[in-house]
């Protein structure tokens, strides 16, 4: 089992930025490739961001390219989602997803995805 606690989400103004983390515990972190998706209401869950498990290789969703960077810290079992130049559109509970993965690459499937955490809510205001 691996658990995920995501923090760092609440409500900013439209331009402004946040940065969200999320904790792992309970298996070797670096074995897992790891992602940020989000849910606005009345909409299906999607990805944002993922990163492979050496965080070499990247992916973001085309509405976030520029303004949105994902990075981990093996060491402190921890990854980042930096967000800048927030928009209105970008209000919703982000969440972080574990898969377990030798392959160096990221994932942007919800279903490839072994475990979430609860999510946190980012609101931003226009």
């Amino acid at each position: 089992q691996v658990q995920l606690v995501e923090s760092g989400g609440g409500l900013v103004q439209a331009g402004g930025s946040l940065r969200l983390s999320c904790a792992a515990s309970g298996r070797t972190f670096s074995n897992y490739a790891m992602g940020w998706f989000r849910q606005a209401p009345g909409k299906e869950r999607e990805s944002v961001a993922a990163i492979s498990w050496s965080g070499g290789r990247t992916n973001y969703q085309d509405s976030v390219k520029g303004r949105f960077t994902i990075s981990r810290d093996n060491a402190k079992n921890t990854v980042y989602l930096q967000m800048n130049s927030l928009k209105p559109e970008d209000t919703a509970v982000y969440y972080c997803a574990a898969k377990y993965s030798s392959a160096a690459l990221p994932y942007t499937s919800i279903s490839a995805y072994d475990y979430w955490g609860q999510g946190t809510q980012v609101t931003v205001s226009s």
